[in-house]
């Protein structure tokens, strides 16, 4: 259960990288602080806009109060937790210009298969050689 023990503003930077259409990175800054950057499903945002989306350390779901154009963001680390409220309009459309960049099905047709693979081989070669 989350307590209210402390709330103040944090930017959000949302990014989107089409070679990796599957998520989207948020660095969450903290004025005058840290931040820390988490990546989340592309798919878990987009519903997560509409009704309740996600399982254990990401979770996000609407406002539910009538006219509010707010969403729910809750991530949580080992025995941390914090919730962000994020405005939906902003956040919807931008969500929106990824799925112009990259449309849903189409993720996987711009990976090059040989090259991917190969990098696959030569990992589990490397690290086969540090293990044997």
């Amino acid at each position: 259960m989350l307590t209210l023990a402390i709330r103040q503003t944090v930017r959000a930077d949302f990014r989107f990288d089409p070679d990796s259409p599957w998520a989207v990175s948020v660095r969450l800054v903290v004025e005058d602080g840290p931040s820390v950057e988490w990546r989340i499903g592309r798919d878990l945002v987009q519903q997560g806009l509409h009704s309740m989306s996600g399982l254990g350390s990401i979770q996000m779901w609407p406002s539910g109060a009538q006219g509010q154009s707010t969403a729910w963001l809750r991530l949580t680390s080992g025995s941390m937790a914090a919730l962000f409220e994020l405005p939906v309009p902003p956040l919807a459309d931008w969500l929106e210009s990824t799925y112009e960049l990259v449309p849903v099905g189409t993720e996987l047709t711009e990976i090059d298969w040989t090259t991917a693979s190969a990098a696959l081989l030569h990992d589990a070669e490397t690290q086969n050689d540090r293990n044997g």
